[in-house]
């Protein structure tokens, strides 16, 4: 067991969405807007920050331009950036050096508005250009037909499908489970349910996944702020303590990918676990990485759910809906919520939120643990962080 487990915590939490996909505001206003809204959330002020964490800008040092912009002088700055993962990876680093006394307030933030950027005539998210620069992907992969990222994941579920006899029915139920968890989400962006079979008549966009195996592409903002659990326990919001973290990268080429049936989370999983004290039958809820219907597969079995090759079965009965034994995606997820090209803060906020009993209708009763698991790049980056209530403590 980790000599970090409970020493740091969650306390503050804010997310901006829209059911229509689009928000209001630059980038950077809406950075400052989390901000301040997660750190009223702890009952602390932009004066207790002390350590700034962020990812995306248009610089080159993220987190020193972004503390410059708020007026701070951290001890510590983060730009630690693997795409979708960078936010749980984030909370690793954070709860590390407040556990060894390099800083005390620690804020992680992440905004981006691809949706609105395409409808004013900008880039938004292309799934066809070419990389930038002279990359090993554009050489390598592009030139093949590769779409990305959408490519990397068909091969992933193509390998699964043939190694374990994984169908396109058992991939197209975790999407209609996420949808039942959006039709309980007023601030969902697709909140009509959807049965299996709308999802396999909705068009190829890289066989054999479907548009409605496919994530979003939305504006979103999303802000955590964490801090000692000595000092959480004085704050405004019942913590939500670290208890474990893990994390692995294995490639960055899908090409590269050492096997396309087994991810990083095989190695973060169980680190994460270890630290924890815990194993996956402790966990109450789940928010794991949806960027596509098989990214939720290989992680259930990567993280310990279900054995290898099993996960099909494992979902094929609504297991991870409302009611089903192991709630997951509760906010409707990348498939449905939002994902505004990386989903990892998202995870976190809704997993607090949960430890906190604030999730209205979608609320897991009980819950006390909490795993966020973040995917970056294409199956290459992953990073598990185990939440608790103090009654985990």
């Amino acid at each position: 067991m980790s000599g970090l487990r409970g020493r740091a915590a969650i306390v503050g939490v804010a997310d901006a969405v829209s059911p229509t996909g689009e928000l209001e505001g630059s980038v950077r206003a809406l950075e400052v807007a989390m901000i301040r809204e997660a750190l009223d959330d702890a009952g602390l002020a932009i004066s207790d920050v002390d350590a700034v964490f962020s990812n995306l800008s248009a610089g080159w040092a993220p987190a020193m331009e972004l503390a410059e912009y708020l007026g701070l002088a951290p001890q510590w700055v983060d730009s630690t950036q693997t795409g979708g993962s960078s936010f749980e990876i984030h909370v690793e680093h954070a709860a590390a050096a407040i556990a060894l006394g390099l800083c005390e307030v620690a804020v992680i933030v992440y905004a981006a508005t691809p949706r609105s950027s395409f409808k004013r005539g900008g880039g938004g998210y292309a799934s066809r250009g070419a990389m930038p620069g002279p990359t090993p992907g554009a050489e390598w992969e592009l030139p093949y037909g590769m779409r990305a990222p959408m490519g990397a994941y068909a091969l992933a579920a193509s390998r699964h499908m043939h190694e374990f006899g994984t169908t396109s029915e058992q991939l197209a139920q975790i999407a209609v489970d996420t949808r039942r968890w959006a039709a309980q989400n007023p601030r969902a962006r697709l909140q009509e349910l959807i049965t299996v079979d709308d999802v396999l008549a909705s068009p190829f966009e890289a066989s054999p996944l479907h548009k409605l195996d496919c994530c979003l592409v939305t504006d979103g903002a999303g802000a955590v702020v964490l801090t000692s659990a000595e000092r959480a326990r004085s704050l405004r919001k019942p913590p939500a303590l670290v208890l474990g973290t893990g994390t692995c990268t294995t490639h960055s080429m899908i090409s590269e990918m050492p096997d396309l049936t087994t991810t990083g989370a095989a190695v973060s999983g169980p680190l994460a676990f270890a630290a924890a004290g815990l194993t996956p039958a402790d966990v109450d809820v789940v928010q794991i990485y949806d960027s596509f219907t098989i990214t939720v597969l290989l992680l259930l079995e990567d993280l310990g759910f279900c054995p290898k090759g099993e996960g099909g079965g494992f979902v094929a009965d609504g297991v991870l809906a409302p009611g089903g034994a192991l709630p997951a995606n509760t906010t409707g997820g990348g498939l449905a919520y939002t994902h505004p090209g990386m989903f990892g803060i998202f995870l976190l906020v809704e997993a607090v939120r949960q430890l906190r009993g604030e999730c209205g209708p979608r609320q897991v009763a009980g819950a006390e643990v909490a795993l966020a698991h973040g995917s970056g790049g294409v199956l290459s980056a992953m990073s598990t962080v185990i939440l608790g209530t103090e009654a985990t403590a």
